[in-house]
């Protein structure tokens, strides 16, 4: 008998469909007056409303369709940012500086490679949405020169970003606002005088960041590589300048001082990328409004351009001002397919958002949280499930803690479980959900990146391939993260600076 031929779906065609899935659940559960509660806390107040879930088949539902993917596509932020990335990859790879850089460590043990791709990827997290922009790109170049296979590097990285984005060895800006909606959950319904603690969780996120990187080395090796089948390796003829690299050391360190110059505050001339509206210094760096935030994609590239075009120069890889200006666009090809998955990811995630259907379905899990009357362990256990799942639909964390923070964390005070501690816990999950979840716009960034390095026809790049390809690595991450907070808890070891897991 034969066997019947499995359908395979690319990626555009299933995001199309996962838009009319969307599409048409809404408009039923509109139809149907499907709803939920929303409790948001307003000039200190708790406010609780009713949302419900908007018909994209209605007539403003077909006008939002049809008139807002240009403007959509036009301002949305990782395609902003993926084009700075790439640039500034671009000529690092094209001049030889990264051939330079990165050859030499062709000694390096696979396992150690691996440990490295991870762990910067987990500290990556400081930089929010860069991470993913800078980390993917690379790891994928760096693979190449080290004679490994760029698709292991793309998914490692993608993994250390995502399943590592609540760990790392500085809080980023995410946690910074985190804490701010912790604080005001608490000071609204428990304890006004509550004080929080931007470190508060430091010794945890600590320990995660090595914990993760040691086990996910041995994880990603021992499962993941076995998967991951090679592609064929390209081999360039640029040459290595042991003067040219001196030389743009010498420019890279100059420019860095630089850059951080910009970025410390109280200095002459000092502070410029800095929101001096803000007293707190992460919140000045990262906030919404500070120019760092604007900024750092454009000053990388500046300082990529700068280094790259002094070693092209020297080692003749650049041989005139036209192979610099065409090396700026060399990373861009075969990668014409990541602005269509980016623009049909764009319409998905704005119909997504657009319906409410997310929030529906997140304030339903919230009320099931706040109708049960667990503590301790079966609690803990409980919200890392809960918030895996609501990181389907809302992979953002402050969106999905806006939902959920007023009513969790005084289910949890009252179960004598801090609120410093249930930040944690919800970080864990939101790392894992963020990995899990094709309506996570870095997880489609990251199946075009492994298309442009897929060179063999039978490596087929698809949604839900690549996410049953992952399935097992993921899963033992969710493990490690739900060990090592549930290992927290029990031996009630201290998050950070004189904070606990318990009150």
């Amino acid at each position: 008998m034969r066997k019947k031929k499995s359908i395979l779906l690319g990626p555009v065609i299933t995001i199309v469909i996962l838009t009319f899935i969307i599409m048409i659940i809404s408009s039923i559960f509109s139809i149907l007056d499907i709803q939920g509660e929303v409790t948001k806390i307003t000039n200190g107040s708790l406010e609780t409303s009713v949302v419900g879930v908007k018909n994209i088949f209605s007539k403003e539902g077909l006008k939002f369709f049809f008139s807002s993917p240009i403007e959509t596509f036009k301002n949305f932020k990782p395609l902003v940012l993926l084009i700075i990335s790439l640039m500034a990859v671009s000529i690092g790879k094209a001049s030889g500086l990264f051939k330079a850089i990165f050859t030499p460590m062709k000694r390096l043990k696979p396992g150690i490679v691996t440990f490295l791709t991870l762990f910067i990827g987990i500290i990556s997290s400081f930089l929010g949405e860069y991470g993913f922009i800078l980390v993917i790109p690379m790891s994928a170049v760096i693979y190449q020169y080290l004679g490994r296979n760029s698709m292991l590097g793309i998914l490692t990285s993608f993994l250390g970003v995502s399943m590592g984005y609540g760990a790392g060895l500085v809080f980023n800006y995410d946690d910074y606002q985190l804490g701010l909606l912790t604080k005001a959950a608490v000071a609204v319904d428990v304890d006004k005088d509550y004080i929080f603690n931007a470190w508060s969780n430091y010794y945890a996120m600590l320990a995660t960041t090595f914990i993760l990187s040691i086990l996910g080395t041995i994880v990603i090796e021992t499962i993941l590589k076995p998967k991951v089948k090679e592609s064929i390796r390209e081999e360039d003829e640029l040459i290595r300048s042991r003067k040219g690299l001196v030389w743009s050391i010498v420019a890279f360190i100059i420019l860095m001082f630089l850059a951080v110059y910009s970025i410390i505050p109280g200095l002459p001339f000092s502070g410029i990328l800095l929101d001096n509206t803000k007293v707190d210094y992460v919140a000045q760096l990262l906030g919404d409004k500070a120019p760092f935030q604007d900024a750092f994609g454009f000053v990388f590239l500046i300082i990529m351009m700068i280094c790259s075009g002094i070693y092209g120069l020297i080692s003749k890889n650049l041989k005139n001002t036209n192979d610099f200006s065409v090396g700026l666009s060399k990373e861009f090809d075969n990668l014409g397919y990541i602005f269509i998955l980016l623009f049909f990811s764009s319409l998905m995630i704005s119909i997504l958002n657009w319906t409410g259907l997310g929030t529906v379905v997140a304030s339903w899990i919230i009320s099931f949280m706040s109708s049960l009357e667990f503590t301790g362990l079966p609690l803990i256990i409980t919200l890392f499930i809960m918030v895996i799942l609501m990181s389907i639909l809302i992979p953002d964390a402050i969106t999905k803690w806006q939902l959920s923070s007023p009513i969790l964390i005084p289910l949890f005070m009252k179960a004598n479980i801090t609120p410093d501690f249930t930040q944690f816990i919800f970080k864990a999950a939101d790392s894992v959900g963020k990995g899990i979840t094709p309506f996570f716009v870095y997880y489609i960034i990251m199946l075009a990146f492994l298309e442009k390095y897929n060179n063999k026809e039978s490596n087929k790049i698809t949604v839900f391939g690549t996410l049953n390809l992952l399935k097992s690595t993921t899963l033992i991450f969710m493990v490690i993260w739900l060990v090592i907070v549930i290992g927290w808890f029990i031996m009630g070891l201290p998050l950070g600076p004189n904070t606990t897991t318990t009150l």
